[in-house]
């Protein structure tokens, strides 16, 4: 048994805690011995009062003792709901010591993303990426963590910490690996749910150890009754304490400390007196204790509860109504009565119990009156929207337009910091006031674009409602139906979005806002696999470009859709070449169609990039894929937008042949998409790239593992993926020996896509791979096939592509005829981009013409790539052709 200090009723809740405390010395004793030592995470559970406070807090003494360095954060049930406050208190103290210069220099490229959430840089005005400003915080704190080894971090009540503390929490913990730095932390398992849930069992999954707390025994009850009233205390008076405590460390403290200022002798005598002591610490019974020591105290003890944690004595006493020399009397009335104490920060309850105790009794009239004071007062201190926004959101509605003015302003600057999710609640709040009609739509357009991110179908709801009012002028709905698309077609409801579009072009003159609804709706359908009519669609689209110069967003939209479209049905790549650089603006995206602009959806970047990779423009390609990577780290967007951007690149890798950079590439993508979510249409692009990679590389066991990880298999999300996804797929299957299913797959993505009319056989090769899986039992099938593909091939004209369609050709023909098309097909592989194609076909030239310098060659290629399985083949050849 632990026994604690001298006045040992204060180390309570150490008592029976030996294990807990041997394995957090343990923990602390390995940090500090190696500076390269793992980092770690241990994990306290209880219910209240079983003594996780002052357990870390015996931690924070060991770690101290042995001359690391130690930050503490707190949550609180009054702030949960102001975002990145638990990983500010954190953090500022740490970071206040620095002069803004040291920031900069110790923050790096993440100041202006993460400095924001930490309150040390002013927000900009664009809408921050949350996963973005959550890798950010990771980083700062690695970066932090390497100055200050060794270094432990303390949260405590982190059930009561905000959603972005817990998302950050989460996301650091399983990077502890990588850190000498030692996390603790201690919360209570009854009182989360939701997302604070699931991000705390996401903690405690990283945790080194993971201990729920219990409570005392009987034992240790009667030791800690003896402890701190004296030995004479009878057997039966401490089973008593027990019993009426359950054993919980602080309730048995705070009854021990009533029976000394009762001067209750502890025997059997006394044992039924015990009950109605404990309940003067609890309950109504706090509360009448409070209110015997008079109305000032009274009020500023709800003033404290209004404020939370790291009270403000001048605050609490403006709150209160009082001179501040009254406000320290009352203040020194709590601390003496053990309901407030003095901390480090400022005042705070002595247990969350306690505060919400307090909380709660306040008049329901009154609360809301105080919050709307507090509000009051941090605006005149000069504070921000956000920082008033908790107490906001306690007012009730009086039909205030200057409220429903700071919660908008509390919403912006919320959404600056990466807090979609607390900008939400201010909008909703601001809408209950509720809003003056001519701005109510207009309110509602912003919380549907506030959850765009991060909740679909929410966003679709507030924007139907925003456009079926007055109060949009006409640029704001077309914006709104414009995102309200993008929300139908990412919740998966292309149709509706479609016909949301066309019911609003439908009330437009000719214009650049009536162009900017027809080039999201070609977009959208563009980029759909079951379109009905689709050669008609390409043709309406085709004489709507045709004219265009490129003078506006509009315009430049319309023609890099008029490029995709035309690549995709294989139409003379010079032409679609012709029409990415009209979009262009010296070369360069436009303003306004950057890959941070939101005003376009980014998926029309990725459409123009993908048209010149396609048409064997790889170095405009891989410019654009590499610029997006860069803008999206640069700006801390790094969900599901670099996701897709670093999946892009990666295929510009593989189609230039350095096929080890793109498999690098694209599970850098996977990576970032499964932090997204699960069973995205971004899981299909990348995980069809990064297996038609692997196929590439001759990696065939790891391509059918990723397709087993993806569910890469049918039904397919209704979206055209780049390449093909099912003619990967097909190629797939035949690579595994599953030849009957790869067939099927093949001939049902020949009959979808030529029902479509997309004819380009770069960007789906299906017949190639049909042709030699029929070669030998439908060799006519298989050359109608061949002969059909290659002259889609010369009619969209690149190297790649007939380069591609002969050697293809080659590999179904014999003798000398066999031999001259791999020739010509080497030829104009050798001066595409594609140095894998290239690769293949000197293997396969050198194997048909027995030439050891083509299969030499090939083999060079092959290596240089990374085609290891063609690598192989070529060295297996090279002996029986040297004969």
């Amino acid at each position: 048994m632990t026994q604690g200090r001298p006045g040992g009723a204060a180390w309570a809740p150490l008592w029976e805690r030996d294990a807990e405390l041997a394995a957090a010395t343990q923990a602390v004793d390995a940090l500090c011995a190696d500076a390269m030592s793992v980092g770690g995470l241990l994990v306290f559970s209880g219910e209240a009062g079983i003594g996780k406070t002052a357990l870390l807090a015996e931690v924070r003494r060991i770690a101290e003792a042995r001359g690391a360095t130690v930050w503490y954060a707190r949550g609180g049930e009054a702030v949960t709901s102001v975002p990145f406050n638990v990983v500010r208190q954190l953090l500022q103290p740490a970071l206040i010591a620095f002069t803004p210069e040291e920031e900069r220099e110790y923050l790096g490229d993440w100041y202006d993303i993460a400095g924001p959430a930490l309150g040390i840089v002013a927000p900009g005005g664009r809408q921050a990426d949350p996963q973005g400003v959550c890798d950010g915080l990771v980083e700062v704190v690695f970066r932090l963590a390497q100055l200050k080894w060794p270094l432990v971090l303390l949260i405590d009540d982190a059930h009561w910490a905000d959603q972005e503390t817990l998302h950050w929490l989460a996301a650091f913990a399983r990077r502890l690996a990588e850190l000498s730095v030692l996390v603790v932390i201690a919360h209570r398992p009854s009182d989360t749910e939701g997302d604070s849930a699931r991000h705390l069992a996401s903690v405690a999954a990283s945790a080194r150890s993971f201990t729920t707390l219990h409570a005392l025994t009987p034992d240790a009850a009667a030791g800690l009754t003896r402890a701190t009233l004296g030995e004479h205390a009878d057997a039966p008076f401490c089973r008593e304490v027990w019993a009426v405590t359950g054993g919980n460390p602080y309730e048995t403290v705070e009854l021990l400390a009533k029976v000394q200022d009762s001067d209750l002798e502890p025997v059997e005598s006394s044992a039924d007196a015990l009950r109605a002591l404990n309940r003067t610490a609890k309950g109504r019974g706090l509360i009448a204790r409070l209110e015997d020591l008079g109305t000032d105290a009274t009020r500023f003890a709800w003033a404290a509860a209004i404020l939370g944690t790291a009270i403000s004595l001048d605050m609490a006493a403006r709150l209160a109504v009082m001179p501040r020399a009254a406000a320290e009397r009352c203040a020194e009335q709590l601390c003496t009565t053990r309901i407030l104490l003095r901390g480090e920060d400022g005042l705070e309850f002595v247990h969350p119990q306690i505060e919400s105790t307090v909380y709660r009794s306040i008049p329901s009239a009154t609360r809301t009156a105080m919050h709307g004071v507090a509000a009051a007062v941090l605006t005149q201190e000069g504070r921000s929207a956000a920082d008033a926004s908790r107490h906001l959101l306690e007012v009730h509605p009086e039909d205030d337009p200057d409220m429903v003015e700071q919660l908008r302003q509390a919403a912006a600057e919320h959404l600056a910091v990466g807090a979609p999710d607390a900008a939400r609640r201010c909008l909703e709040r601001a809408l209950k006031e509720p809003p003056l009609p001519e701005i109510h739509a207009r309110v509602l357009y912003e919380l549907g674009c506030a959850t765009l991110l991060t909740s679909p179908s929410t966003t679709i709801r507030h924007l139907r409602e925003a456009l079926s009012m007055r109060g949009l002028d006409r640029e704001l709905r077309v914006d709104a139906v414009c995102r309200l698309s993008q929300a139908l077609v990412h919740n998966d409801q292309l149709g509706e979005g479609l016909r949301a579009i066309a019911e609003e072009a439908a009330r437009l003159e000719p214009g650049p806002a009536l162009l900017r609804l027809q080039a999201v709706h070609y977009m959208w359908e563009g980029i759909h696999a079951g379109e009905e009519d689709s050669p008609a669609r390409s043709r309406r689209l085709a004489d709507l470009a045709g004219p265009l110069t490129g003078r506006d967003n509009s315009e430049r939209a319309l023609l890099i859709l008029r490029a995709f479209d035309a690549m995709t049905r294989g139409e003379n790549a010079e032409l679609v070449v012709e029409l990415c650089d009209r979009a262009l603006v010296n070369g360069r995206l436009a303003p306004g169609l950057g890959w941070t602009d939101t005003e376009w959806s980014f998926e029309l970047r990725l459409l123009l990039g993908g048209s010149y990779a396609f048409s064997d423009r790889l170095d405009r390609a891989e410019s654009l894929f590499t610029e997006a990577v860069r803008v999206y780290e640069t700006a801390g967007w790094s969900g599901g937008h670099l996701a897709l951007a670093h999946a892009f690149l990666g295929y510009v890798y593989r189609r230039r042949g350095r096929l080890i950079d793109a498999e690098h590439s694209l599970r850098e993508s996977l990576r970032l998409a499964d932090r997204v979510g699960k069973g995205l249409p971004m899981h299909w692009e990348a995980a069809s790239m990064l297996i038609d990679t692997l196929l590439a590389r001759g990696h065939i066991g790891e391509a059918g593992a990723i397709a087993d990880r993806y569910g890469f298999a049918p039904p397919s999300a209704s979206t055209i993926y780049v390449p093909d996804a099912m003619s990967v797929r097909g190629r797939l299957l035949l690579a595994l020996g599953r030849t009957e299913e790869g067939l099927n797959e093949l001939e049902a993505t020949a009959k979808a896509l030529t029902a479509r009319g997309q004819y380009n056989t770069v960007l789906a090769p299906w017949a190639y791979d049909l042709a030699r899986a029929l070669a030998h039992d439908n060799p006519k099938r298989a050359a109608d096939l061949v002969a059909d593909a290659r002259m889609q091939a010369e009619r969209f004209g690149t190297d790649t592509a007939i380069g591609e369609a002969l050697r293809c050709e080659a590999a179904l023909a014999t003798g000398p005829r066999s031999i001259a098309l791999y020739r010509q097909a080497a030829t104009y592989l050798e001066a595409s981009p594609c140095a894998y194609e290239h690769a293949v076909a000197r293997v396969e030239y050198g194997i048909a013409a027995n030439a050891v310098p083509e299969l030499e060659r090939g083999l060079t290629l092959a290596r240089t790539c990374g085609a290891d399985g063609l690598a192989e083949r070529a060295l297996a050849h090279l002996p029986l052709v040297r004969g």
